[in-house]
């Protein structure tokens, strides 16, 4: 009986933490966008101009620029800047990978342009404004993996040509969660296209 009760109180605790790290999710600042066209399996969204953080990397895959990346980036807006400014998390995490090399970019926070933002102390971070795109996006939850994102790359690929619309650029992998987030994670794939309002 002491066993079960112990086992009942653990459960309790892992539901309540991952409630209390949903619901933060939630209240984190995302990128702007807006949607202009859905279908079953597509969005369509337009993103205007944001600020990014990015680091690049020889990693040609998600493994192996995951943890690597994320690390540099949480430095740098964790106060491992000139101002010892700390700078609040946003989503999504964006990552583009490819055989030639990768990068892992962190939106900042709305109220930053790149005259603004703390000067970072790690020289590999590059402060850059991203150019307004319209781009392909497909969802799929749980935790993200090279194998998932190779396949759901694939299936935004594949309705792409199916409607005729031309991709404009390399894929990238958007990441909303927490690693220690369980329940509730949401990854995406964006493909740049050519596509008019």
């Amino acid at each position: 009986m002491k066993t079960i009760l112990i086992l009942a109180a653990l459960v309790a605790i892992y539901f309540v933490f991952q409630s209390f790290i949903s619901i933060n999710a939630l209240k984190t600042e995302k990128q702007k966008y807006r949607v202009v066209f859905k279908d079953k399996d597509i969005e369509i969204r337009y993103y205007p101009s944001a600020t990014f953080a990015t680091i690049y990397s020889p990693a040609k895959n998600y493994k192996g620029l995951a943890s690597n990346g994320f690390r540099k980036l949480a430095g740098f807006i964790f106060g491992g800047n000139e101002q010892n400014e700390s700078i609040s998390m946003t989503a999504p995490v964006r990552m583009t990978m490819s055989d030639k090399g990768s990068s892992m970019s962190f939106v900042m926070p709305e109220k930053y342009a790149t005259k603004n933002l703390p000067t970072p102390k790690d020289k590999n971070i590059q402060i850059q404004q991203s150019k307004p795109e319209y781009v392909a996006v497909i969802s799929f939850g749980g935790y993200a993996s090279d194998e998932k994102i190779a396949e759901n790359t694939t299936k935004l690929k594949n309705s792409l040509v199916q409607r005729n619309i031309k991709q404009n650029g390399a894929f990238s992998f958007l990441g909303y969660n927490a690693p220690f987030q369980f329940i509730g994670r949401t990854n995406e794939i964006i493909i740049p296209i050519e596509w008019k309002e």
